[in-house]
């Protein structure tokens, strides 16, 4: 729940961007829908692309908190595969699932020198160096590729539920996550 008017704002953007869109998504709608004042926004953020950010970052840094979590407290290779459970609860979430709030953000901002792309791609890159840790604590062979392996069955179990609707998608790319750990030794 929202503390406070910048929290409000940035949850209430959060939703109308990951259900209809950042571009569809307008200034007035996002004001209308969390009932704060336009000169309360503009004192938070200077612009619609700042509180994009803003509202990609309040999501990335609970997100790598829980990762880092899961690290802690669970042996490596449990917590490599919890990230798939995870997506599973994140597909099957009682709100309605529209994907990846950071895909969005790519796909609409595809100038990869947009801030708001570099954002999703700089989140993308700090999620692919948690499996990265990970793999290392594990001592596989080349954890830097078996990384990149294991994020394509991630982001390819995302963009296909969002495409086909949520189903067993997470729970699939998991068992290919444990073929390819198994392969490699760990």
């Amino acid at each position: 729940m929202a503390t406070n008017k910048r929290d409000l704002l940035l949850a209430t953007a959060e939703r109308l961007f990951y259900t209809e869109g950042y571009h569809a998504t307008g200034i007035d709608r996002i004001l209308s829908e969390s009932g704060v004042a336009k000169m309360t926004l503009y004192k938070h953020f200077k612009s619609k692309d700042e509180l994009i950010l803003a509202v990609l970052e309040a999501r990335q840094l609970p997100m790598l908190e829980r990762l880092r979590e899961a690290r802690q407290a669970l042996p490596p290779r449990k917590a490599l595969l919890s990230v798939f459970d995870g997506l599973n609860n994140m597909i099957h979430s009682p709100t309605a699932f529209c994907g990846c709030l950071f895909i969005n953000a790519a796909a609409e901002y595809q100038d990869r020198e947009h801030p708001i792309h570099q954002r999703a791609a700089g989140y993308k890159a700090q999620f692919q160096r948690h499996l990265c840790e990970l793999l290392e604590a594990l001592d596989a062979p080349q954890p830097e590729q078996l990384a990149r392996q294991l994020q394509f069955l991630i982001e390819g179990a995302l963009s296909m539920a969002h495409i086909q609707g949520p189903g067993d998608q997470a729970l699939l790319a998991k068992a290919s996550a444990e073929q390819l750990l198994q392969a490699a030794g760990v």
